[in-house]
């Protein structure tokens, strides 16, 4: 081997380029630990320029600073990443290094459909996620809808909501509450206090059929009953059952549905 200089020139070449590659290395090292490199900056923005609504960039700084570790070359952006997400209101958050010491973090904020179960914080966001966030700052412009049910079926609550908005909206009504039971039964309060039982069903179309055989007869019902209808119940194939103050029909009793003539209704 050692009579072989090609085989020589190949092995001293290579010991030659780690050499330099170990020199470039520490010189790199030294060059990245020296004080101009210290994160000096942190900027908290909103995703794509957004104006913040509740992140505050100075209450985020003292809480997430403390926790930063390294510096413009070591610090991993990964686990800034992670930091910024646990502060609240914070859904998403992007990192990224502008020279020499600055981190710019772009947050995305939550945003709130309503309140989550009866334990005070938790809200549920347009996403189907639930977060924890303080309800005063969620509900500075307006009370929030009040939203329920099993945990691992918040994206659907929040998914039925968006359609009952959209399948209420020929006769002006919205939903200002939606809960949906252990047994999977939905329940909506209306925005005029109407309590509408749509049952155990799972089928978004289903659902949707039932919604709109109650807005096919909610007009002449509103007209008979003008601000006394207390609650709907959706549950039946071919009717309804009907609660209203001054009612005079045995508790439990069914009205057929009306026909779609305002004088077809027959028995209230």
């Amino acid at each position: 081997m050692w009579h072989d200089i090609r085989l020589l020139n190949m092995m001293t070449r290579a010991m030659l380029g780690v050499f330099v590659l170990v020199l470039i290395f520490a010189a790199f090292k030294i060059f990245s630990l020296q004080s101009a490199f210290d994160l000096r900056v942190v900027k908290v923005q909103g995703l794509h320029q957004a104006p913040l609504r509740y992140v505050d960039g100075a209450t985020v700084m003292s809480t997430a600073l403390p926790r930063l570790r390294g510096n413009f070359f070591t610090v991993d952006l990964q686990a800034v990443r992670t930091i910024f997400e646990t502060v609240p209101w914070v859904h998403r958050a992007s990192v990224r290094r502008e020279w020499p010491n600055k981190l710019i973090v772009s947050v995305e904020e939550y945003v709130a459909l309503g309140t989550w179960g009866e334990q005070e914080g938790r809200l549920l966001s347009n996403e189907g996620i639930i977060f924890i966030a303080n309800l005063d700052e969620a509900e500075q412009e307006g009370k929030l809808l009040a939203l329920d049910g099993p945990d691992d079926s918040a994206h659907e609550v929040a998914a039925r909501l968006a359609d009952l908005q959209q399948w209420l909206a020929p006769v002006k009504l919205r939903p200002r509450a939606l809960s949906l039971s252990k047994r999977y039964s939905w329940t909506a309060e209306l925005n005029n206090g109407i309590s509408l039982k749509l049952g155990r069903e799972r089928n978004r179309e289903a659902l949707q059929a039932r919604v709109e055989r109650f807005v096919s007869v909610y007009p002449q019902l509103a007209e008979r009953l003008p601000g006394r209808i207390e609650s709907v119940d959706m549950r039946y194939p071919n009717g309804l059952a009907l609660r209203a103050r001054g009612l005079g029909l045995p508790a439990g009793a069914t009205a057929p549905l009306p026909s779609p003539k305002p004088d077809g209704l027959e028995t209230l």
